[in-house]
């Protein structure tokens, strides 16, 4: 699926309404795989997940091939929501109020989404015997 854009709502963390929009970002690649976006007065979170469906074994080989230290070294936040049928990771960063430097900073994070998780899902292959007794 190609994407367009992501728009980044600001969310109250009381009520969890959205409340605003803050922007409209021209994204490429690995947008596909972001689920939420939004702005909660401190930090931006941003969702992924996988976009596909997984098998039990594959959730927990996904999990153990997955690099969060890439996003760590770009000064992103990574979590794991595990509230999600599918792996799915929480990325935390600050706000940029220039609409260019957070396009920029939207788009790289998109590319590390996407080169990583097509990393994973590539290398999960094959591995089935080893995740399942």
């Amino acid at each position: 699926m190609d994407f367009a854009s992501l728009v980044l709502m600001e969310r109250e963390k009381e009520t969890n309404y959205l409340i605003k929009e803050m922007g409209s970002y021209e994204v490429g690649e690995g947008a596909e795989y972001v689920t939420k976006l939004f702005y909660d007065g401190e930090k931006v979170n941003l969702y992924f997940d996988t976009k596909k469906d997984v098998e039990e074994w594959e959730y927990t080989a996904i999990y153990d091939l997955f690099n969060e230290d890439r996003f760590i070294e770009n000064d992103l936040e990574i979590d794991i929501d595990d509230n999600e049928f599918n792996p799915t990771w929480i990325l935390n960063f600050d706000y940029i109020e220039e609409h260019e430097e957070f396009k920029e900073k939207l788009n790289s994070i998109c590319n590390l989404i996407e080169e990583e998780i097509k990393f994973v899902l590539q290398n999960i292959e094959g591995k089935k015997d080893e995740y399942v007794e």
